[in-house]
């Protein structure tokens, strides 16, 4: 019997009937998104610093793909730069660049927690002065309160933290290389996977905008976070303050935050600032230029320079970076955008999931791709020479 005939064989449903199974059906739904979202949720705190170093990875791999293209299309008279030899010069870049970031970074750290001990009692001092302007009393409870806090063990966490950024350090390289090793043959797996020539120049374009705008952004960010870094360092070394290398450090990694990184850099100068100054008047100035320097860089000139590139939703930053550094915690908060501007886009282009994208996005308006962004996907000998 066919199908057709056992619908006309089986009984007329009633409308109620009808509505019923509609309804149980929406709710088998509902349950299964919530446990698929539970088991993607578990499985990403758990294995978040696996996750964390590929996502680290696929960014910078992404950042150097265009300029690979870029050189292996260059001729230096009859000698040609093959496509095998730009990427093992941008992999090598790539390498000794985050290995002397965290090199950087770590000596950093290690000046900060050889020298907090010795401030810390000025520190209490300094945080209790401010209290005093409001009552005796609360300069007393804020003096007993913070002197309660036991710093060494947070001293403690942030030398562990900083011994484990060299063993993300050597994932990321690793995840980079593979990537590397794998970029020539991703057109045509892409192709096969999808078994049809159209769909994967689709998909293709889809991961050139993807590419094309998250990048766009990091730079933006990269040359935003060291102007930024640069005047505080110079505004320290103006005022005589101590700790000027590492609060530029701190500075730079913080600016890639939106919003909250450089509220907390601000804070974090000032409180610096005051500690090392006996007037309060002085650490106020450092603290309103160092602001000054936040709004202008950040809140003037970063938008003029990102222009169209990051067409997302302020509200929707804060939710990502909300969700994001509950799952992942610092590093979560610094990959929050990326991971965002890349599910709006997939989301885009996905019927179903287009009201995501338009809840993302900064005028309701999500980006398409428009034919011709990218060429056509090529051949593997092509890519190969």
């Amino acid at each position: 019997m066919t199908p057709h005939e056992i619908d006309h064989a089986a009984p007329a449903e009633t409308p109620d009937q009808r509505q019923s199974l509609v309804e149980r059906y929406r709710l088998q739904t509902w349950f299964l998104g919530i446990i698929a979202f539970s088991m993607i949720l578990f499985l990403l705190v758990q294995a978040r610093f696996i996750l964390i170093s590929l996502v680290i990875a696929i960014i910078l791999f992404s950042l150097t793909a265009d300029a690979i293209s870029a050189f292996s299309r260059l001729r230096i008279g009859s000698w040609k730069i093959t496509n095998w030899l730009a990427s093992m010069a941008a992999f090598t870049a790539i390498a000794v660049s985050l290995l002397a970031l965290s090199a950087l970074v770590i000596s950093q750290v290690n000046t900060v927690v050889t020298t907090t001990v010795a401030y810390t009692d000025q520190a209490v001092t300094a945080i209790a002065r401010l209290a005093a302007w409001f009552s005796p009393e609360a300069e007393a409870m804020v003096a007993t309160s913070i002197r309660s806090i036991e710093v060494s063990t947070y001293i403690s966490t942030l030398a562990g933290q900083a011994s484990n950024l060299l063993s993300a350090t050597t994932l990321v390289i690793l995840f980079v290389g593979f990537l590397f090793a794998e970029r020539l043959w991703f057109n045509t797996k892409l192709e096969n996977l999808l078994h049809d020539r159209a769909k994967a120049a689709r998909v293709g374009r889809i991961i050139h905008s993807i590419v094309r705008r998250v990048n766009h952004y990091l730079l933006v960010k990269t040359g935003i976070s060291a102007a930024t870094a640069v005047a505080v360092y110079v505004l320290m070394e103006f005022f005589g303050l101590e700790f000027a290398g590492p609060m530029a450090v701190l500075t730079f990694v913080l600016n890639y935050i939106p919003s909250v990184g450089s509220i907390i850099a601000t804070i974090l100068l000032g409180l610096v600032a005051l500690i090392q100054v006996n007037e309060p008047a002085t650490a106020l100035v450092v603290f309103v230029i160092a602001g000054m320097i936040q709004f202008v860089l950040g809140s003037v000139l970063d938008p003029m320079l990102m222009g169209k590139a990051l067409r997302v939703s302020s509200f929707g930053i804060i939710i990502s970076l909300a969700f994001w550094g509950a799952v992942w915690g610092v590093p979560g908060m610094f990959l929050a955008v990326p991971i965002m501007v890349a599910a709006m886009i997939v989301c885009s282009h996905i019927p179903a999931a287009r009201p995501v994208a338009v809840l993302l996005s900064r005028e309701g308006l999500p980006e398409i791709e428009e034919a011709g962004t990218v060429p056509e996907i090529e051949p593997v000998r092509a890519a190969a020479e």
